[in-house]
Order: structure tokens, then C-alpha cells, then sequence
């Protein structure tokens, strides 16, 4: 099935979501601006770790899809009351995995054993894309210790703020804002 741009009206691809992020999460952050028909997360199968980086967002229509992406664009993305950067687009036939491959596109294969004359050259690609990998978890180990670090800290922000308020409201219960307002001469009507 090849897929056209002109069934791609409507999409969105949503790039540097948090792992925390479901899909509960979008629909209510794009139902400002756009009716979500459906969510995809794409997970990135080059790690062991099932993280939601992205996600490709089905909406009704194309100007639901251009003011979803301007909205994402311009304002930060709230996850649990705090911001989180993301980017958003316009989505493409290459991100959909039903795409068919590139037409004349041929693709040989052989086993390259020890003595050929390719199997230097294949050892090194072998060892590089080894220490591409290695480089590549800890680069993915380190976003996620950021990522809970980042998660603790706006819990603790979040949680500091509720503090605050419950305070507050328990001074405005049990009477005391009245007492200080009189005692400095505070009309708390105004």
C-alpha cells in the first residue's frame, strides 16, 4: 500500500516526548486546538529499553494538523503540571513502517569469511558499529537518569506548590487570614 501525501492529511509526528508520556496525555494537550482520532507511539528498537520517543498522531483534518503542530511548537508540552520541549510536524510517507521499499532498490547479501578479500573492510564496520552501540546506551543510560532526575526535581516543585496552598487554605479555614488582616488593617473584600 503506498501511502501519499494526500493520505497523510491529518497526521502529526511528535518528536522528544518524555517516557512518562501517554496517550491520554496528547489527546488532552491537543484538545485545545484539534480532535485526536488516534495515537502511535514509535518506539526505537535499537535499544533494549521500550522508551516512547515519538509518536505519529492521527487528527480529523489538515487544519486541525496545522494548528496542532503550531500549538506544540509554540507553547511547551505539560506533563504533570510542569513543561516539557517537544517538536512537532507535519508527518511524512517515511515515517509510516507499511512503506513500501524504494522502487529498483536490490539488496545482496554473503557471508564474508576470513581471507576474502572484503573481510578487513567488514571487520571494521563490525567493530565500529560495535562501539556505536556501546556509545549509543550510554548516551540513552545518561538521557534517562536526566530524564528521572528532571522528573524528581519538578515533583518536588509540584509538591513544595501543594504545601503552599494546603498552608494557605488552612489559614483561610480556620480563620486566621481574618485575624492578620484586621490586626494590620486589611480589608480582604477588596
Amino acid at each position: 500500500m503506498l501511502i501519499s501525501r494526500r493520505k497523510l492529511r491529518g497526521f502529526i509526528y511528535i518528536d522528544q516526548l518524555s517516557p512518562q508520556v501517554k496517550e491520554s496525555a496528547i489527546k488532552a494537550a491537543l484538545a485545545q486546538c484539534a480532535n485526536v482520532v488516534s495515537v502511535e507511539f514509535i518506539v526505537n528498537y535499537t535499544i533494549p529499553y521500550e522508551i516512547p520517543c515519538a509518536a505519529l498522531v492521527e487528527l480529523n483534518d489538515d487544519v486541525q494538523a496545522k494548528a496542532a503542530v503550531d500549538l506544540m511548537n509554540d507553547f511547551p508540552f505539560i506533563i504533570g503540571g510542569m513543561p516539557r520541549p517537544v517538536k512537532a510536524t507535519h508527518a511524512k510517507p517515511e515515517m509510516f513502517h507499511d512503506r513500501p521499499p524504494c522502487p529498483g532498490l536490490k539488496k545482496d547479501f554473503c557471508w564474508v569469511k576470513q581471507g576474502d578479500k572484503d573481510y578487513e573492510a567488514m571487520q571494521k564496520l563490525k567493530n565500529l558499529a560495535k562501539r556505536q552501540d556501546s556509545e549509543n546506551m550510554a548516551l540513552i543510560k545518561k538521557l534517562l537518569e536526566e530524564e528521572k532526575e528532571l522528573a524528581n526535581r519538578q515533583q518536588e516543585l509540584l509538591d513544595g506548590n501543594c504545601k503552599k496552598y494546603d498552608m494557605l487554605e488552612t489559614l483561610v479555614q480556620n480563620g486566621t487570614m481574618k485575624n492578620l488582616a484586621q490586626r494590620y488593617g486589611i480589608n480582604l473584600d477588596d
